[in-house]
């Protein structure tokens, strides 16, 4: 799969903006807070819909303008394919593929697979539970359709069930079989993801952990470790045993939306133990290791995005990762950087065909 051009109207910094991709790889350099990071925020924004680093979908207007459009025109499977999104101030973002709307954007996931590494990746060591929940979530959803629909249903009767909670609070009152109508709902989406996560995980992990291997020299033991509620009981035995507990809080403390995916460096936690060098790698093996699974489940090589890596690691390991580009496994890279004569510097070192855009 290849993006052959892309245009932004009205995109963050940019006001009409257009460039035509070189088949592998892309560089785009430039001064900071010149866009390059906005270019390729626009290509991840086509893929899934959203922006990677802005999640409120007004903010990336440019500055008084109504309105933004990004269009990509892709070569898949020796089809072309268009894709556009457009969002006006007050109405509803539309995502278009070949002139024809969406009717639900969990439809588009997964059609243009793509994998980002940036520095914004450090929240997954940083921050708590749920941005490594939507990291296993994002891998899972662009191979399983089914997946993302199961988990839109369930945060749907998750949030009824917390809302019902809140006014048997409000109102000193309380009807089991009312709440029984969501715990049932509730263990039967939950257990579908579980389920899914779990099975992910058993065949994501050795992924991982071969990728780490080959980006560190091997010379550390790393692990990832699923944590759920729902490897002790079912779990509408659990929203059970909890319910005085979830009275008293106004929500529901058990379930798949606490689960979390623990990050280990030789049998302890990455964020006290590991350096930064090793945290990095950590990252970039992840990520590796995601574009792998998506490869592997979709048959199509990903698009990958390097996101001011340069910047953020040493030159061993940026040339490890721009050496595993020179492998024909791997399809269509983008580079930002603010050292134009670095990147071409890097990308010589490898066999492939290579366009600068010089923002």
């Amino acid at each position: 799969m290849i993006l052959k051009s892309l245009s932004l109207l009205n995109y963050k910094n940019f006001n009409d903006k257009s460039f035509i991709f070189n088949e592998k790889i892309n560089c785009i350099v430039g001064n900071n807070g010149i866009g390059k990071t906005n270019v390729l925020d626009a290509i991840y924004h086509l893929s899934f819909g959203k922006s990677y680093f802005n999640p409120v979908a007004t903010q990336n207007i440019k500055h008084d303008e109504d309105f933004f459009v990004i269009n990509g025109n892709y070569e898949k499977e020796d089809k072309t394919e268009k894709v556009a999104i457009s969002l006006k101030r007050g109405q509803k973002k539309v995502i278009k593929r070949n002139g024809k709307a969406y009717e639900k954007f969990s439809d588009h996931i997964g059609f243009l697979p793509l994998v980002i590494i940036s520095p914004a990746d450090r929240d997954l060591i940083t921050e708590g539970s749920s941005t490594r929940r939507k990291f296993i979530d994002s891998v899972i959803s662009q191979s399983d359709k089914g997946y993302l629909n199961q988990l839109i249903n369930y945060n749907k009767i998750l949030a009824q069930r917390n809302a019902l909670l809140k006014y048997f609070a409000l109102n000193h009152t309380f009807n089991q079989d009312t709440l029984d109508v969501y715990n049932t709902q509730l263990t039967d989406y939950g257990t579908l993801i579980f389920n899914k996560r779990d099975s992910f995980l058993k065949e994501f992990i050795p992924i991982f952990k071969s990728r780490y291997k080959a980006i560190s020299n091997g010379n550390e033991v790393v692990d990832l470790a699923y944590r759920s509620d729902l490897y002790e009981n079912e779990l509408t035995t659990l929203l059970k045993s909890v319910i005085n507990k979830d009275r008293a809080l106004q929500y529901t403390s058990v379930g798949i939306h606490k689960d979390d995916l623990q990050f280990n460096i030789a049998s302890h936690p990455i964020k006290k133990f590991g350096s930064q060098g090793q945290q990095k790698s950590f990252l970039i093996a992840l990520k590796l290791a995601q574009f792998d699974f998506i490869k592997a489940q979709s048959g199509v090589n990903p698009i990958l995005l390097l996101d001011d890596i340069f910047d953020k690691l040493d030159e061993q390991r940026v040339a490890q990762i721009i050496k595993l580009v020179d492998d024909e496994n791997f399809g269509q890279l983008f580079i930002s950087d603010t050292h134009g004569e670095r990147t071409e510097h890097a990308v010589k070192q490898v066999h492939q065909s290579y366009e600068i855009f010089k923002l």
